[in-house]
């Protein structure tokens, strides 16, 4: 399935990627392995919490593949993302 990203949510992967990629590799992939496991925010947009980490992945699956909208930091403006998806 096909992943692409909002460039908002891009910077933001790539800036938290570097960091946990040192920590535990492999946790990019089960979105893109089971992209309707996570929970539903709305008809259209998931939530994925990163099990041992502040983050969640906002992102919604569409017929050519899934889109991120955000990587939520938990404490940190959890609502900034809201208007990438209109």
């Amino acid at each position: 399935m096909k992943v692409e990203f909002l460039t908002p949510a891009q910077r933001e992967f790539e800036q938290i990627v570097r960091y946990y990629d040192q920590q535990r590799e492999g946790l990019g992939n089960r979105i893109e392995n089971f992209p309707t496991a996570w929970s539903a925010m709305s008809s259209d947009v998931r939530r994925c919490q990163v099990h041992r980490f502040p983050y969640s992945v906002i992102y919604s699956v569409r017929n050519e593949g899934i889109l991120i909208a955000a990587i939520q930091h938990h404490n940190r403006h959890p609502d900034h993302w809201r208007n990438r998806l209109v």
